[in-house]
């Protein structure tokens, strides 16, 4: 494998080598990564999870407390809402690819800081080359600025299809701000039923979620 870290421009296979063999090589390089302090304080790295051949990619912006305990990302509350926020796209979790802009939690799940997103999101763009997702599905303000290149908030960009080089990105809420604020429910559960439109699913409806 050879890695460029350019922006969405990282990954060249080499070789008979596949997405999933590359996924794993990049998983173990996030944790070997010591080159910031967030290595110092994980329990556990999480470099991402799901379908090496995804039609869609979600980005998050970093672990949390439960996905720093399990090495998995969105496996607390915001990621019991995420599983029902799918289900209204008509997409399962076996069916996509889960990641973050960082692959470590910050300490007291406070704001990635601009060197550790220098620092980490080559992972990111070799996960995004590898997978060539049809959609970026960026959660919260972090992951949309990163991927769009722009300052503009998530809520003048959610709901939208936008689009990066080859990738179309399609900017959401983050669960986690609908756990908190609930007047956001209803604009991420018809963001993800407008995901599945432009996929051509039928919404799964599920079991009303995360409280």
């Amino acid at each position: 494998m050879s890695i460029h870290y350019d922006h969405f421009k990282t990954i060249r296979p080499v070789g008979t080598e596949v997405p999933q063999q590359l996924l794993e090589e990049i998983s173990d390089a996030v944790w070997a990564c010591r080159r910031c302090e967030l290595a110092e304080g994980r329990t556990n790295a999480v470099p991402g999870f799901g379908n090496a051949s995804a039609r869609i990619m979600l980005v998050g912006e970093a672990p949390g407390r439960n996905e720093d305990l399990q090495g998995k990302p969105f496996v607390g509350a915001a990621g019991k809402y995420l599983t029902e926020l799918l289900g209204y796209a008509g997409l399962t979790r076996e069916e996509v690819f889960i990641a973050n802009v960082l692959k470590c939690r910050p300490p007291s799940n406070r704001n990635p800081r601009p060197e550790e997103i220098e620092v980490c999101t080559p992972f990111l763009r070799d996960q995004v080359r590898t997978i060539e997702p049809e959609y970026l599905v960026t959660m919260g303000n972090f992951s949309t600025k990163f991927v769009l290149r722009t300052e503009r908030g998530i809520t003048g960009l959610r709901g939208s299809v936008h689009v990066t080089g080859p990738f179309k990105v399609f900017p959401v809420f983050h669960p986690a701000a609908a756990i908190y604020d609930r007047s956001k429910r209803d604009v991420l559960e018809a963001d993800f039923r407008a995901l599945g439109r432009l996929l051509g699913n039928e919404p799964i409806e599920p079991l009303r979620g995360a409280e």
